[in-house]
């Protein structure tokens, strides 16, 4: 099974998916570091990534989810995921992957990505996050106020893994 985690930045993705992978002894991969350079440069400066910066790094996860379900792995992807259209990109079997998105509001969001030292995508683009954001209807939607290990627990509870 592959869990894509999605959400916008600073709902927790990567904290909640170690944890999660660490409880269920699963891979975790965050979709941040399969981004191009020149992505992560234009994030950097403050600059929101438009959907043709986006298409090569999306091919790319989707060539890696791939791989991880033609192997029978079980993996958990830390994912924005913002936009159905990517979902729909990402969600290659229905049968053998979950989706999670964690929301958050924007006064929580922002707090957390102020206090981030060593991310390059900036609290700046916290807005752009919320603009392109598609709210998954076919997701488990989990709220992020509260402790990532209450999180992890709800996760596993409603996907029973």
């Amino acid at each position: 099974m592959v869990i894509l985690l999605t959400g916008i930045a600073g709902t927790g993705k990567t904290t909640i998916g170690l944890l999660l992978a660490q409880k269920l002894q699963w891979d975790f991969f965050d979709a941040d570091d399969f981004h191009p350079p020149g992505n992560i440069d234009k994030m950097r400066r403050g600059l929101a990534l438009t959907d043709e910066d986006r298409l090569p790094w999306l091919k790319k996860l989707q060539g890696c989810i791939g791989s991880w379900l033609s192997a029978g792995k079980n993996a958990i992807l830390a994912c924005s995921g913002l936009k159905a259209e990517y979902r729909r990109m990402l969600i290659q079997d229905p049968m053998r992957m979950r989706l999670v998105f964690l929301r958050g509001g924007a006064d929580l969001l922002e707090r957390r990505l102020a206090k981030r030292k060593d991310h390059f995508l900036r609290k700046e683009l916290l807005p752009s996050q919320f603009e392109a954001l598609e709210e998954p209807e076919e997701a488990l939607i989990v709220d992020v106020d509260r402790s990532p290990n209450e999180i992890v627990k709800e996760i596993r509870d409603a996907l029973k893994i």
